[in-house]
């Protein structure tokens, strides 16, 4: 069954559309017009053996010129470096403000793809094919890019949405089973801060989630996407209910910083959601119950809950260099029941210490 969401900000306004393999891509970007103009495919190593000669043969026939830039995969080349190396391959092959960056990948890909894409000749327009589980609920929707600055997750960024998102449901099959959980931390978490009813049909179909089913993929990246979809309307640069889609992300960016990424995004953000609820838990606004049900649902896709060979201190401090403090003040997400995220501004260090010695346990 075909879906389509579309996107309405006061900025702009672009679709995300669904999809079983790449056949009809070229039919699907009609609107963006892309004849008479220079493409460019951004990918890593990772997706180019898979994707890469696929997509460049279909773009190459619709397009004034289709070339490809790869680079390693992995969050560590997510970096300056690497953003000023497609800059120059950009300006070697003479792009102008009329070309199109593809975003061919997981998050990595398309945050630095975007970011590229808000900065090269003051702005161009670029296109997201997430193909990661993860990208497909979450980064490649909303228009959040950026880069990592000396381990700090996302410090240089912008907001800047991109003229259409492509998700092919299929790349799914390609993920290594451990990024494929990772993706579902993101997916889970959706369901914590805005609908319990969500959590509950996730649990219900965990057996066919991590069985890869495609029909059930498929309507379990449609919600994802119309939560995030909702967050992303009603605040496109995160001024305020945006910060919502954070939950479990203060904590889990430190821990990734100080594992030295050798743990994946979404089991950091695994544990920092743990973190986040036992605040909850700790303050009364949740009870022991939801907070076991919490974290039995992590479990269920294989994610952790627990954490070794780290300083609290260290993670206590890491979060204050996070680029959600504001004025000194650091923005937590903590929860009022399960469905139901809050913002909080108040976050003690001895409440954080607490926490952390539950995950750390």
């Amino acid at each position: 069954m075909s879906r389509e969401l579309f996107i309405q900000t006061k900025e702009n306004h672009y679709p995300i559309k669904f999809c079983q393999s790449y056949d009809d891509l070229i039919h699907l970007l009609d609107p963006i017009q892309l004849e008479n103009k220079k493409v460019c495919i951004v990918t890593d190593t990772n997706v180019e053996k898979f994707y890469l000669e696929e997509i460049n043969h279909l773009m190459s026939k619709h397009t004034k010129k289709t070339i490809a830039f790869v680079f390693e995969a992995g969050e560590k080349s997510k970096n300056l470096e690497t953003v000023n190396a497609l800059y120059q391959r950009l300006i070697d092959e003479q792009f102008d403000r009329d070309s199109i960056l593809v975003a061919l990948g997981g998050g990595v890909v398309g945050d630095l793809t975007g970011f590229a894409a808000a900065t090269f000749l003051r702005g161009i327009d670029f296109i997201q094919l997430p193909t990661t589980l993860l990208s497909q609920v979450d980064s490649s929707i909303g228009g959040k890019t950026g880069v990592d600055f000396q381990g700090y997750k996302n410090m240089i960024g912008a907001f800047y949405q991109p003229r259409a998102v492509i998700i092919n449901t299929q790349t799914i099959n390609t993920l290594p089973k451990r990024e494929f959980y990772s993706g579902m931390s993101e997916i889970i978490k959706h369901s914590f801060i805005k609908n319990k009813d969500y959590l509950e049909w996730l649990e219900q179909n965990h057996k066919d989630i991590n069985a890869l089913n495609q029909d059930v993929l498929t309507e379990m990246i449609y919600k994802s996407g119309c939560i995030k979809k909702g967050v992303v309307e009603k605040d496109a640069k995160e001024n305020n209910i945006r910060a919502l889609l954070n939950f479990g992300h203060t904590v889990g960016h430190a821990i990734e910083k100080l594992k030295d990424f050798s743990l994946l995004h979404g089991e950091c953000v695994a544990i920092g959601m743990v973190v986040a609820a036992h605040i909850s838990c700790e303050r009364g606004y949740i009870t022991t119950t939801d907070l076991n049900r919490i974290i039995k649902a992590i479990e269920l896709f294989n994610l952790p809950t627990k954490v070794e060979d780290i300083n609290k201190d260290e993670v206590i401090l890491a979060t204050k260099s996070d680029k959600k403090v504001k004025s000194s003040v650091l923005s937590f997400i903590l929860l009022d029941a399960i469905g139901e995220g809050s913002i909080y501004k108040d976050i003690e260090d001895n409440e954080m210490e607490k926490a952390l010695e539950y995950v750390m346990n």
